[in-house]
């Protein structure tokens, strides 16, 4: 009775092997179903990453808004007629009795900076580039 049971225990033993350790067992499983969860989550950031672009490049396309905008803030470019104002230092705490008046002498339809945020108060010529760093 004894050697059967033996038996019987080392069988059990060469079952469960594969299925454990084997090519198809369930370890192998485990781990191809963790790559498989990175890779999504690393599909899911590229599709909002692409979302992000395809919206850029429709932008881009269809309007001269957004390609004014990069050229303005990449470029430092400005408008004909226009007049660069940058500010420099630290805004004015709001209410404050120390801010700043706001320069005048921008044409009409000219978009001048707001006191306290980055590109107003230092005026340059007209065409003249300017190389601020926000």
């Amino acid at each position: 009775m004894r050697p059967i049971v033996l038996m019987l225990g080392v069988l059990l033993m060469l079952v469960q092997y594969p299925l454990w350790l084997g090519r198809g067992g369930w370890l192998r499983v485990w781990d191809l179903d963790r790559q498989v969860g990175a890779q999504q989550r690393k599909n899911e950031d590229l599709r909002a990453r692409n979302a992000r672009l395809e919206g850029e490049v429709k932008d881009l396309r269809e309007g001269s808004g957004a390609i004014e905008e990069r050229a303005r803030l990449e470029f430092g470019m400005i408008k004909e007629g226009e007049t660069f104002v940058q500010l420099l230092g630290t805004p004015p705490l709001p209410g404050s009795a120390t801010a700043p008046a706001v320069q005048s002498g921008a044409q009409s339809g000219d978009q001048a900076a707001a006191p306290g945020s980055p590109g107003a108060a230092q005026a340059q010529p007209h065409g003249a580039r300017a190389s601020a760093k926000h």
